[in-house]
């Protein structure tokens, strides 16, 4: 086994792990380690925009209150107010690094989405949003020479020696060969788990890896029953679950059922701009009672120019299916999309282990609560991929760097991926998405227990394999802490207990057990 050293290590390339390579490159040798090539992520995906506060019009304050709303009062106020306040001076450093957003009369152009009170939405190329700040960031961080790509390598377990993490096991993706990265501090940034579900909009490399590998570090995870599954996403025979924007219902689209009537007033004062977790019920409940698998999202009323400029990538990506955003009506139903819950950080991207930070999507910071305030993510992703990258430096670059050997274990293949993925997925679809009961959590529950059983002492030879397993145990404490909540708050919904849990609780997982703590 090879072993390599650098100062800090990043896992992951998405917005907030490049954000926190640039940080850190004024301080030492960075190596970025991402599975798949630079940039891919969730954050590529995003088409949305940024929330943050440079309107005339805003103050921090009107978000800030937005934000608590749509975490339905589990957000951490104090993680709330960091990213509100700081997240100006975050988009104007991007700007500086040649981040190009759209503007409208030389000034920047401004949206609406669900939940906010005022315009505060920036956004770039229409719906490319993420696209181009992870360029830009790409761009960036290309002028480091000390800032090192180590693409097509896949993290498999942290290496830990008396409660700090000293580096990572990883595998070569096209060699099979494992190597021992060391430094004197990791920031994970590796994204969420939308590949827990068989309908999502993230792309494959979210599956959970981070969190997974904090928990059998026996750092601290949060809040993981809350995930947000966005209302619209493309519903077509042969189209992956394409992502449509928040923003096309903020710029007026109407959701229709197969009755073109629109209906989500009829569970939301708000209509189609409830928060997401509402939305996304509506629909799914809509689809019930007319016993169908999807809505519609109707942009027809619209100027036909302003949707193909507003929405340029959506609407060619629809013309690919033969759907014409501007005259047809777009079938769509919810998909899994953010991850509210993560490892548990402090508003430093600090966990519970020594030299290992979070940030992004990764990370619980509290910004979310039960319910992700729309496009925060992105400026969530910039604000602590650079706080966490600071702490780090802050409180490890007087560390040595540790070669702590790993375990030895005996290695382990999942020979039939696609039927063992299949499962998982539809197990999690089936039992722990959108609707959820204490019937459907214990089957979900023992599934996947039974399924782990064959990794327990083993380690993964190759990354399709510890995907697997990260999904499992990622998708275990999802069920296990939705089971553990009895009622309903934001994204978490129990149709056995539809009430509203007014208790202010959090869940917790810290050991290798799956026992959820309340407190």
């Amino acid at each position: 086994m090879q072993h390599k050293k650098f100062d800090y290590i990043v896992l992951g390339s998405g917005v907030a792990g490049l954000r926190a390579a640039i940080e850190l490159a004024a301080h030492g040798d960075v190596a970025v380690i991402t599975k798949c090539f630079l940039g891919e992520s969730s954050s590529e995906y995003a088409q949305g925009g940024v929330a943050v506060v440079l309107n005339d019009d805003d103050d921090i304050f009107l978000h800030i209150d937005d934000t608590l709303k749509a975490g339905d009062g589990l957000c951490d106020r104090d993680a709330v107010l960091t990213l509100v306040e700081e997240g100006p001076r975050y988009i104007r450093e991007l700007i500086a690094w040649g981040a190009q957003f759209d503007m409208h009369g030389g000034n920047l152009s401004f949206t609406r989405e669900a939940a906010h009170s005022v315009n505060r939405i920036i956004h770039a190329q229409g719906d490319a949003t993420g696209h181009e700040i992870v360029r830009s960031l790409k761009e960036h961080a290309g002028k480091f020479l000390n800032i090192y790509r180590v693409e097509y390598m896949y993290a498999i377990d942290f290496l830990v020696e008396d409660g700090r993490v000293t580096g990572v096991l990883t595998v070569d993706e096209k060699t099979g060969e494992q190597f021992a990265y060391y430094s004197k501090a990791v920031v994970v940034a590796t994204g969420g788990a939308g590949r827990l579900f068989n309908r999502t909009t993230n792309p494959e490399v979210a599956t959970g890896d981070g969190a997974a590998m904090a928990f059998r570090a026996y750092a601290e995870l949060e809040d993981m029953e809350f995930y947000q599954f966005h209302p619209t996403a493309l519903h077509f025979p042969g189209a992956p679950a394409f992502l449509l924007s928040e923003s096309m219902r903020g710029e007026g689209a109407y959701l229709k059922n197969q009755n073109n009537e629109r209906f989500c007033t009829k569970y939301h004062e708000d209509g189609e701009l409830a928060p997401r977790d509402v939305v996304s019920r509506s629909i799914f409940f809509e689809m019930q009672e007319l016993n169908t698998d999807h809505m519609y999202l109707d942009l027809t009323h619209l100027d036909k120019d302003f949707v193909k400029n507003r929405f340029p990538k959506i609407h060619s990506t629809c013309l690919e299916y033969g759907i014409d955003i501007t005259l047809d009506l777009i079938p769509v139903s919810p998909a899994a999309h953010y991850y509210m819950g993560g490892i548990k950080t402090d508003t430093e991207g600090r966990t519970a282990l020594k030299g290992l930070y979070a940030c992004g999507e990764a990370a619980c910071t509290g910004v979310h609560g039960a319910n992700r305030l729309a496009s925060n993510s992105l400026l969530e992703g910039v604000v602590y991929g650079g706080r966490s990258a600071k702490a780090a430096v802050r409180e490890c670059n007087g560390f040595d760097i540790l070669e702590t050997e790993p375990e030895d274990r005996p290695l382990i293949k999942e020979e039939d991926y696609t039927k063992a993925l299949r499962d998982i997925q539809n197990t999690m679809w089936l039992y722990v998405s959108v609707s959820r009961n204490e019937e459907g959590l214990k089957k979900a529950i023992d599934f996947l227990e039974n399924y782990l059983v064959h990794f327990e002492g083993k380690r993964p030879a190759d990354r399709k394999t510890a995907e697997l397993r990260n999904l499992a145990e990622v998708g275990l404490m999802m069920a296990k802490a939705a089971l553990a909540r009895p009622g309903s708050r934001g994204g978490h919904y129990r149709d056995d207990l539809p009430e509203r849990m007014s208790e202010n609780t959090h869940i917790y997982f810290s050991d290798a057990e799956y026992n959820p703590r309340i407190r």
